[in-house]
């Protein structure tokens, strides 16, 4: 690609979405001898979609909070992506994505600067963005929220604060792989 296109910096990036919804996440906490912990335990079926977007070189990231996953939400990610990993569109950035209908749809509208590369079916190990989804899924650990609304203000803090801290996520999302063909 680079031959191909000289006049262009090319750009490994990786995409993955989680659905996050209401169901509980429990982690492990100390707790006196004795005392029992207490956990928040209602399930509800309601969920939001997070569409994240990684650099595992230097672990750069964009999370998108969607309603829903299908191919109209996923060319919307796609078109913000593009507008915010190149804004100059000087890059030609490849996106290692799964092989979830919504990428393999016809009707998918990719932008010009974004080539999307599949990874084999049934590996989610190749994927970059995959550890990214412990980190996003943190502020939600040991808490219940009522509703969708309740869940989405920390949802956002969290994503955010991911995105101003690319440190913390270049660790877990930086596959020894993905490091050497991003030079």
């Amino acid at each position: 690609m680079r031959r191909d296109r000289p006049d262009k910096a090319v750009e490994l990036w990786a995409e993955d979405e989680a659905r996050l919804g209401l169901k509980p996440i429990a982690r492990r906490v100390w707790s006196p001898r004795g005392v029992r912990p207490t956990a928040h335990g209602r399930t509800k079926y309601e969920w939001l979609y997070v569409d994240g977007f990684v650099r595992p070189v230097d672990g750069r990231n964009l999370e998108l909070i969607l309603p829903s996953a299908n191919t109209d939400w996923m060319s919307a990610a796609l078109a913000e992506f593009a507008r915010w990993a190149d804004p100059g569109d000087e890059k030609l950035l490849v996106l290692l994505v799964d092989n979830a209908g919504w990428h393999l749809a016809g009707r998918l509208k990719v932008p010009p600067n974004v080539v999307l590369h599949r990874l084999p079916p049934c590996t989610p190990e190749l994927q970059p963005a995959e550890p990214l989804w412990l980190l996003v899924r943190e502020f939600a650990a040991n808490r219940g929220f009522a509703d969708l609304d309740a869940m989405q203000e920390p949802l956002v803090g969290r994503c955010e604060w991911l995105i101003h801290h690319p440190e913390a996520v270049r660790g877990p999302v930086g596959f020894h792989w993905a490091l050497t063909i991003d030079r």
